[in-house]
């Protein structure tokens, strides 16, 4: 292990968040709730970047990884380590959402529509 090895957060490319969503691995979007609004990813639990640390540690099903997601990946790495520092297994998605609709990943928005990431 390198001298900063410690301090990388751990993330997955879109592909490998794909494969942990359908293995049993819980998304969560930190965007806020107007980013929510107009499109999210089917099945994640929204938690907005500033309530993080408080709520999702309740929100989110125990023992299960958690893939860390915001529009292009800066806000969900500083939730990655909230959660972490938490002892609860998270990923940050590289790239964002913006970078999960470019690889194929569905966003939905309400009632089951096609949504967008804003």
């Amino acid at each position: 292990m390198g001298l900063f090895d410690r301090f990388k957060l751990p993330s997955v490319k879109p592909a490998e968040a794909m494969e942990m969503l359908s293995n049993g691995a819980t998304m969560l979007d930190v965007r806020e709730n107007s980013e929510w609004n107009a499109g999210r990813v089917p099945g994640a639990v929204h938690v907005p970047v500033k309530n993080v640390s408080d709520q999702a540690p309740k929100r989110l099903p125990k023992g299960r990884p958690v893939v860390v997601a915001c529009r292009t990946g800066s806000r969900s790495k500083g939730a990655t380590r909230l959660l972490r520092e938490k002892g609860i297994e998270a990923y940050s998605l590289s790239g964002g959402l913006t970078a999960w609709e470019s690889a194929g990943g569905r966003i939905q928005g309400k009632g089951n529509r096609p949504g967008m990431i804003a």
